[in-house]
Formats: C-alpha cells, sequence, structure tokens
C-alpha cells in the first residue's frame, strides 16, 4: 500500500470517529386549538459537542397515526445550536381538523391519537456538510376537549 492510501485510510478513519451532536427526541404534546386545527408541540434536545456553534438547515417531520401520514412539513433555517452546550428545540406539527375527522375510528376509542413521529434534524457540520440526525417518537396524543376550545 502506497503512501496516499496509507494517508487516505488515516483520515477516513479519523473523520469516521469524530465526535457528532446527538439529538433526542424529549416529548410531544399540545400546544393549542385554532379554527385551522390541532397544534402539537415537539421538543427536541440537542447535544453540540463542539466548541463553536453549528448551523441548522432546517428540520423535517412526519406524524403518522393509524397507518397514515397526518401531517408533513419543514422548518428552514430553525437557528443553530451552541457551542459546547444543550440546545432545545421547539418543533410545532400543525394537523388539520379534517384529517382529525378522518381518524374517528381510533379517536373515538379512548379520545387520543396513536401517532409515530419522525424528525430529520439536517445541521451543517464542517468536513462532513449536511448531517441528518434521525428522530422519531411514538405514543398517543390527547386531544383537545370542547373546554380547550374556549380557554383562548
Amino acid at each position: 500500500m502506497g503512501l496516499a492510501d496509507k494517508a487516505k485510510n488515516y483520515v477516513s478513519e479519523k473523520v469516521a470517529n469524530m465526535k457528532k451532536p446527538e439529538a433526542s427526541l424529549t416529548s410531544v404534546g399540545l400546544k393549542g386549538v385554532s379554527r385551522e386545527g390541532v397544534e402539537y408541540l415537539a421538543k427536541v434536545s440537542v447535544d453540540n459537542p463542539y466548541s463553536h456553534s453549528i448551523p441548522i438547515c432546517e428540520i423535517d417531520y412526519i406524524l403518522n397515526s393509524a397507518g397514515r401520514e397526518i401531517a408533513t412539513g419543514r422548518i428552514p433555517d430553525p437557528g443553530s445550536l451552541k457551542g459546547n452546550e444543550k440546545t432545545a428545540l421547539d418543533v410545532p406539527v400543525k394537523v388539520p381538523h379534517s384529517v382529525l375527522v378522518s381518524l374517528v375510528k381510533d379517536i373515538a376509542q379512548d379520545w387520543d391519537i396513536d401517532y409515530e413521529l419522525k424528525l430529520g434534524l439536517i445541521i451543517d457540520l464542517p468536513v462532513f456538510g449536511n448531517f441528518t440526525i434521525p428522530l422519531s417518537s411514538q405514543g398517543e396524543i390527547k386531544l383537545p376537549t370542547l373546554s380547550d376550545y374556549f380557554k383562548k
């Protein structure tokens, strides 16, 4: 093996072993109710191991329930991750009322939506370029009652 191949392998190994930001989906809950629909809020915690801030390019999300996609969206340029810190991100997920009506069978049983939320946190890492941190969570989201509509 030549010197160029050894250098290439060395660099590849170092890059593969570099620390990368890690994220976790900490909670999903009701944010608000409006005429347009119901808005849920996913909270994400991201740990940046670098001493400098890293820009977040975008956050993509897909919310599934009863085997179908009920909400999808993209949040462009949501900010940046602070250096050597954990950053809390809020990801609003909007579900139109018309979609909730189509889930009547699931909702009628226990007044909640069984969900699977998939997030893609796309960050711009030096050397790597765009890097996606995939996150997912499954659970139940309680639906608003009539009294929730009149609280605001």
